[in-house]
């Protein structure tokens, strides 16, 4: 739901809802009140015509008693002299409001209730009644009143009448209960609705809000192991869906940058190290010349052999270290071109069998890739994977006669090259981290089997950047197999070849 449709929902609660509940709360009471008022006012029929006029409703009022009080004056008059009665009569009428006054001639003989004397004073004369029920005579005194009479006559001829004295203030309570009820209603109405209007503010608006509040009062600490778990789809679900994507791209770039200076350190560490060695060798030859210890032709051209050699693993070092450098930054220069794969792969078999020769180790070379197959390579970085691979395999020889397998394979579209050894073999628990940066299967640190730890790490750029895919298998004390592959090089042929 959009941010603009949860802005119009509580617009339409606030207006709508308080409207509807009313008047179903109105309907409801209504209901109910004008049962109460048809059998307390005798409305039948439901002709509520006679609330429009408040005479007519008061007439109403007390018409069943009006007319059963002129059917005795007219026929048992003398009950109208009997207390019991009166008293009987008057205790309906208040029920209704009402009370009675029995007069004979211009004596009051009977009053129902503490009457204001405005109301005595203004008691029609005998003879002055109206005709029928709906006849009365409205006072206005201190308590306004609605009289109504009936003249008769007592069984010894004298002159009386009986008024029914209706009081305007205390008349149609069932109305003021219903005005009291509506007004209780809205208000319960009001709130109810306030209410669910704050619980809808609070879980669409507010709660996403407060989220984001903690989420970024988080961050501002430093604390980036949290989740906003709002789950909603409108504008504030997706800014919460950003802010999480935000918070966790800033928790791996952090990682990563501190798995970064941890390598950094690693590097540091591993190529000081590493240089150590070939620099405190190159003092003590260095030494040596200078106080004369190689007094002999033979023993100076060791000493300078030595020393270059030293120069040469230094030189290896930094070339690692710069390269490192440009694989962390994706620089790695490029020089893509069509290559031959038997021509250059023979050219470099050549070249190592040399290094390898004089190490005592046999190098062998199969070739079963046909000779016209191409492929899209960088040559200059693509002889330092083998280099490094092969290196790899010379380090950690243990074998007496050491023994180095190459084998050029054709599997579908790519060329897939094999490079086998006879060394001491990889540790099956330490072979799928081969390929990491700074990992080191083997913990000592001499000068045999030293090195800045990302050799390998440089030969899986460099093959992954070429869209191939590097792996190996190795057992111990029998060997390790590399294996990477290069997709060959085909060419698409253009349209008016094909039409020929």
């Amino acid at each position: 739901m959009k941010f603009t449709s949860k802005i119009i929902i509580p617009f339409c609660i606030i207006i709508f809802v308080p409207i509807l509940l009313a008047l179903i709360v109105f309907f409801g009471f209504q209901q109910m009140h004008l049962k109460i008022i048809e059998q307390t006012y005798g409305v039948e029929d439901q002709n509520y015509n006679y609330f429009s006029s408040s005479m007519q409703l008061l007439s109403r009022f007390t018409k069943d008693s009006f007319e059963d009080l002129s059917k005795v004056a007219e026929h048992q008059s003398y009950l109208l002299e009997d207390p019991a009665y009166l008293e009987k009569t008057n205790g309906i009428l208040e029920e209704k409001s009402s009370y009675l006054i029995v007069r004979r001639e211009q004596t009051l003989v009977y009053v129902g209730a503490h009457a204001d004397s405005i109301v005595l004073a203004s008691l029609p004369d005998y003879g002055e009644a109206g005709d029928g029920a709906s006849a009365a005579v409205y006072v206005d005194g201190v308590q306004q009143s609605l009289i109504k009479q009936i003249d008769f006559q007592y069984q010894d001829g004298g002159k009386g009448s009986v008024f029914i004295v209706t009081l305007l203030d205390e008349t149609v309570p069932e109305i003021q209960s219903l005005m009291l009820n509506a007004v209780v209603s809205v208000l319960l109405i009001l709130v109810l609705t306030a209410c669910m209007l704050t619980i809808w503010v609070y879980a669409n608006l507010i709660y996403p809000i407060r989220k984001l509040q903690l989420a970024a009062q988080n961050i501002k600490d430093g604390n980036l192991d949290f989740t906003i778990d709002v789950e909603c789809s409108d504008e504030l679900g997706e800014l919460c869906k950003s802010f999480e994507e935000m918070r966790q791209r800033l928790k791996d770039n952090t990682e990563e940058k501190m798995e970064g200076e941890r390598g950094n350190k690693i590097l540091i560490s591993n190529i000081a190290h590493d240089l150590k060695t070939p620099i405190t060798a190159l003092k003590g030859y260095a030494e040596g010349l200078i106080d004369g210890v190689a007094d002999t032709e033979e023993k100076r051209e060791k000493y300078i052999r030595t020393i270059y050699n030293k120069a040469n693993e230094m030189d290896m070092l930094i070339n690692e270290l710069t390269l490192y450098a440009k694989i962390d930054t994706n620089r790695i220069p490029y020089n893509f071109a069509k290559i031959n794969v038997s021509d250059y792969f023979n050219d470099c078999v050549e070249e190592i069998g040399l290094d390898l020769e004089e190490k005592n180790i046999r190098l062998a070379y199969f070739d079963y890739v046909d000779e016209r197959v191409m492929i899209i390579a960088d040559p200059e970085q693509l002889r330092r994977v083998i280099h490094n691979i092969i290196g790899n395999s010379v380090k950690y020889m243990d074998k007496q006669q050491g023994m180095i397998h190459i084998r050029l394979k054709d599997v579908g579209d790519f060329i897939q090259v094999e490079i086998e050894d006879n060394g001491r073999g990889i540790a099956s628990k330490d072979l799928p981290y081969i390929f990491d940066r700074f990992y080191r299967a083997d913990a000592s640190r001499n000068s045999a089997t030293g090195g800045s730890g990302i050799g390998l790490s440089i030969v899986k750029k460099i093959i992954e950047d070429h869209g191939g895919k590097i792996w190996a298998t190795s057992k111990e004390s029998i060997g390790t197999i590399m294996y990477f592959v290069i997709r060959k090089y085909q060419e698409v042929p253009n349209e008016q070849d094909t039409n020929h």
